[in-house]
């Protein structure tokens, strides 16, 4: 097998980046939607322009891992936006990490992760921040072990679909 690398993703990166968080976010939920709920979600939120806009924001870390020339996983990490009352601005997220099924299973998601995390963190340590779907148990237990604790619920928009999503967070 050859090597994964991650690295901080580039301007020129993001239709990359925006085709395969729709890619990893559709193989991962899209059993969960109505397609026109799916296909409204895509359009707003995996776009080339905003993946530009995320990379481009100095407050925001972007990093796609990469096997073979290919994008097979990708990390987001940024200011803290959840609906928690103990959310203040020095607080940081984890925002997205999705790795394509084929390369699941490796370990790329908790390098992705303790990238993001090292990030968020590299000018000291900080209250930080996820949210996970209430039935993605292998996620909450990969955040339990990092020190993440469950400390809220929210719904989080799909199209007109509302998922029960969980707060979690450490520090």
């Amino acid at each position: 097998m050859t090597e994964t690398t991650i690295r901080r993703a580039e301007a020129s990166d993001a239709p990359v980046l925006a085709a395969l968080g729709a890619r990893t976010f559709a193989d991962t939920f899209a059993h969960l939607y109505p397609p026109e709920d799916l296909a409204t979600f895509l359009a707003e939120t995996h776009t080339p322009a905003k993946a530009a806009a995320e990379i481009a924001d100095p407050a925001m870390g972007v990093w796609l891992a990469e096997r073979d020339g290919e994008a097979i996983g990708y990390a987001v990490a940024g200011p803290c936006g959840l609906p928690h009352a103990e959310v203040t601005p020095a607080c940081g997220e984890l925002k997205r990490i999705y790795v394509d099924k084929p390369a699941q299973g490796e370990g790329l998601g908790r390098r992705l992760m303790e990238v993001a995390l090292a990030w968020l963190e590299r000018d000291g340590p900080r209250r930080l921040w996820l949210g996970v779907w209430s039935e993605n148990v292998g996620a909450q237990r990969l955040y339990e072990r990092t020190g993440f604790r469950k400390v809220g619920e929210y719904g989080f928009r799909v199209g007109a679909s509302v998922d029960h999503e969980f707060i979690m967070s450490r520090g």
